[in-house]
């Protein structure tokens, strides 16, 4: 084994399990897929809020400018006390969705996640971790074409070990 470790590198795969994965989202638009992500979210022990904490913290982000960052991917994300450490959940949808991305493209790829303010610096390298991963074509397409939130999960973690 070649290469050395890289100390606190941030995984994704870390921040994921299966339950909060979702390969067939229903939502119709924005705020249908942004209700269906919160409640996946809302399955990981991590969130404490109150019901609908999640979906507001993440429609308030949204206001800010649409996390629909090009090539069919979204990354739905927010800062709420509702949540005890970062939480990450992964969400496709076959049909796509308007999601007022950035190059107007519609959306299939979703990964939406929560933090508290305190996490800030995971957060950030969540965020930037992801952007970095999803400029691949062949790894998006690898991500849509995954039969079982297993496979989502070791697409994730093959990328992140290359």
């Amino acid at each position: 084994m070649g290469g050395f470790i890289v100390v606190n590198s941030i995984k994704i795969t870390d921040y994921i399990a299966e339950e909060l994965v979702d390969l067939d989202l229903k939502g119709k638009n924005r705020e249908e897929i942004l209700i269906e992500l919160s409640k996946l979210l809302e399955k990981s022990p991590n969130i404490v809020g109150k019901e609908n904490d999640i979906y507001k913290a993440l429609v308030d982000r949204e206001k800010l400018g649409s996390t629909g960052i090009g090539k069919g991917v979204a990354i739905p994300h927010a800062k709420t006390e509702s949540v005890t450490g970062l939480t990450v959940a992964f969400g496709v949808s076959r049909n796509g969705i308007d999601f007022n991305s950035l190059d107007k493209e519609e959306v299939h790829l979703f990964f939406v996640f929560a933090s508290p303010d305190k996490d800030s610096q995971i957060y950030l390298k969540v965020l930037a971790r992801i952007s970095r991963l999803i400029r691949e074509e062949e790894f998006r397409e690898n991500l849509f074409n995954c039969k079982t939130p297993k496979e989502i999960i070791n697409c994730i973690k093959e990328k992140e070990e290359n």
